[in-house]
């Protein structure tokens, strides 16, 4: 029997970059197999975070401008939902947009690519390590002071060839994003969240559609994944309580099993040289106890002096 919230068309709006294109195909696959009769097509897109390479992220805007161009595009009705890595993903989803389902995630940690050195400690002074994050930069200076952190823009193709034409020692990037990209083996090390905590949402996939489109709500809600949903939703709901914006080092992970959620965050000055980590659990059985213990992780930050780490938008 046909379920009642089949739809008969679906356009999914992307990002344009290999990975993107990966995690679109993915849920392609996953509403093809759901709903066999559908048409469900793909819209590329090329966003102003995909044009503008030359300068770090934090200093045009952030992570937001991987998604504007994919609201209009809903906004208009020429896609039904967009496919966004939800680290991608503002804290505060913009009016008239929901966050329909997140789907399971991969792995979660940052991984150490490198050509001559299997993991961060083997890595010798002033070792010149390739990152675009500065929540991984703080983290890499406060753990190894010793290594030369210098930015790294791109996908994931060209990071990792900047990497093989020796221009730098060591790069970090998604464990979750070369894997889907089939560079699993170029993986050296998968870091330890003690070494490296991921961002807010790190490894899922998040689907995005207009807040009034209740048909498109019920067609994704199978893809909805409640230990990441929940998990994720402490994790986001940390960083929007920290007003964290994207030039605030800020970490979460959170894991949910058998009804329990463990969060843990962090907040971090730029050069590394302050961290504040902290850690909660609960019994957490919907998305307002997932919500309420990243409130309260945060909260125990902010107590501790979190406020003066924190740079606003």
């Amino acid at each position: 029997m046909t379920p009642p919230h089949a739809p008969r068309r679906l356009v999914i709006a992307t990002r344009e970059s290999a990975l993107a294109m990966w995690q679109a195909r993915h849920v392609q696959a996953q509403l093809q197999s759901l709903y066999p009769r559908a048409s469900i097509d793909l819209l590329g897109m090329t966003t102003q975070g995909d044009q503008v390479l030359d300068r770090p992220l934090s200093a045009i805007g952030g992570k937001g401008l991987f998604i504007k161009e994919l609201e209009v595009a809903m906004s208009e009705g020429r896609a039904d939902l967009a496919v966004h890595s939800l680290k991608d993903v503002p804290m505060d989803v913009p009016e008239g947009f929901a966050l329909a389902a997140i789907c399971a995630r991969e792995d979660a940690r940052d991984a150490l690519v490198s050509t001559r050195h299997s993991s961060l400690r083997d890595l010798p002074p002033a070792a010149v390590v390739g990152t675009s994050s500065l929540r991984r930069e703080a983290q890499l200076r406060e753990r190894f002071p010793a290594l030369d952190v210098q930015p790294l823009r791109g996908n994931v193709n060209t990071r990792l060839r900047k990497l093989d034409e020796g221009r730098y020692d060591a790069i970090i990037l998604a464990a979750a994003g070369l894997k889907r990209l089939g560079f699993g083996d170029r993986i050296r090390e998968a870091i330890d969240a003690a070494d490296s905590l991921p961002a807010p949402g790190q490894g899922a996939l998040a689907l995005e559609c207009r807040a009034d489109r209740n048909d498109v709500i019920a067609a994704l809600a199978p893809l909805n994944d409640v230990a990441t949903a929940l998990a994720t939703t402490a994790e986001r709901s940390f960083s929007r309580a920290l007003s964290g914006s994207c030039r605030t080092p800020l970490a979460a992970h959170a894991i949910w099993q058998e009804g329990t959620l463990w969060l843990r965050g962090l907040v971090a000055s730029g050069d590394g040289r302050e961290v504040l980590r902290g850690e909660r659990e609960a019994d957490v059985v919907d998305a307002d106890g997932a919500d309420t213990l990243g409130t309260l992780l945060a909260s125990d930050l902010l107590q501790r002096g979190a406020a003066r780490l924190i740079v606003p938008d």
